[in-house]
């Protein structure tokens, strides 16, 4: 039997002059022959870095939102949350030629305004805390490891000066490889699960079927 694994990654592209993380993670899974999703923040695409995300495209990677300046869109209005979401997802389709499908919010911070007025799938993802500095290679190879199972969608980080990640992935591609798994991109992800990501209150982490699985409960 089959099993999948999709690399995601937030907080894209660089923009701090001679940081290249998301080129670099970009070698890596070049080297590993995989690809991926980015999940961009539309405020930090500049002219300079888009063809790092055409790079993404080329490789087989899809390109999702992750708001245009990364608030916490609980605190939003209605208007804000959509302006958020829609100046993001116009400029990646204007670079990228293909709207997003997906949406990750900002620190997975969740409403059920945010459900009414942006109408994709959410993305929430296992994480290995690769945000936090004192989180170490080693630390976010294990839980990765510890994380895999059909249809895990890893949410990992390529901002700037993230190096720990950039070293976790390329060591663990090669042994969940060795266990069996093939990583494809998002979209992917879901059509070889046989899962439709389209689900009412979605905060989808893991592509399955199981009843309740992946449902944002919360009332905020």
């Amino acid at each position: 039997m089959s099993k999948y694994l999709c690399l995601s990654f937030d907080d894209g592209p660089n923009t701090i002059p001679g940081d290249n993380t998301m080129n670099d993670m970009l070698d890596i899974m070049e080297k590993h022959n995989v690809p991926g999703s980015f999940f961009l923040i539309g405020n930090k695409i500049t002219e300079e870095n888009k063809k790092v995300i055409l790079r993404a495209v080329k490789m087989g990677c899809d390109i999702q939102n992750h708001s245009w300046t990364h608030p916490f869109m609980s605190k939003l209005t209605p208007e804000e949350i959509r302006e958020e979401y829609k100046k993001c997802d116009d400029l990646i389709t204007a670079i990228v030629g293909v709207r997003p499908t997906f949406f990750r919010p900002p620190f997975v911070d969740m409403a059920e305004k945010m459900y009414e007025n942006i109408k994709v799938p959410f993305i929430c993802g296992c994480g290995v805390n690769d945000w936090e500095p004192d989180k170490d290679a080693d630390f976010r190879y294990e839980h990765m490891l510890q994380a895999a199972q059909n249809g895990t969608i890893f949410l990992l980080h390529v901002m700037e000066g993230n190096k720990a990640t950039l070293e976790a992935v390329d060591r663990a591609i090669p042994v969940l490889k060795e266990q069996g798994y093939e990583f494809v991109n998002l979209p992917d992800l879901f059509e070889k699960c046989g899962v439709d990501p389209h689900k009412e209150h979605s905060l989808w982490s893991v592509a399955m079927n199981q009843e309740n699985a992946n449902i944002w409960q919360g009332q905020a």
